[in-house]
């Protein structure tokens, strides 16, 4: 049976959302894996899914996905602080590793060059560091 692995993903920049989904499901089923998408509507609410997706039993491992674009308010600092401390905690209370795929950028063009623009693809790389994770958590099982 192939492993299931979770995307939790953030539509509030739809676009840069579903290049990062591509991304990651690309490497989750190239490494002959299942893939299952949940959608939230924010990067504020990442930490919450992955923790109903870490504890279901149903996934291996979970890529949180999504952008959080600095704008001219504080918002920016508590979502993306928030984000990823939430995302963290889930990982280290469940044991199901969860990557935190967020971009926290200051521009649509940064985020662009990160979403598979050129620079890297985010996406790509959260799956690869959940994949990497579960299989260390293997490794050193008893």
């Amino acid at each position: 049976m192939a492993e299931a692995w979770a995307i939790a993903v953030a539509r509030f920049y739809d676009d840069l959302a579903e290049s990062l989904v591509d991304g990651a499901t690309g490497v989750f089923e190239a490494a002959g894996g299942t893939v299952e998408v949940h959608d939230v509507p924010g990067a504020f609410e990442l930490p919450l899914a992955a923790r109903y997706c870490a504890e279901s039993g149903r996934y291996r491992g979970v890529a949180c996905l999504g952008a959080v674009i600095r704008g001219d308010t504080d918002h920016y600092e508590y979502v993306s602080d928030q984000a990823a401390s939430g995302i963290q905690r889930v990982a280290l209370d469940t044991g199901v590793p969860c990557a935190f795929g967020v971009l926290t950028v200051d521009s649509m063009d940064q985020a662009l060059e990160r979403a598979g623009g050129g620079k890297r693809h985010q996406g790509e790389e959260a799956a690869r560091a959940v994949i990497r994770m579960a299989a260390l958590r293997d490794e050193l099982a008893l």
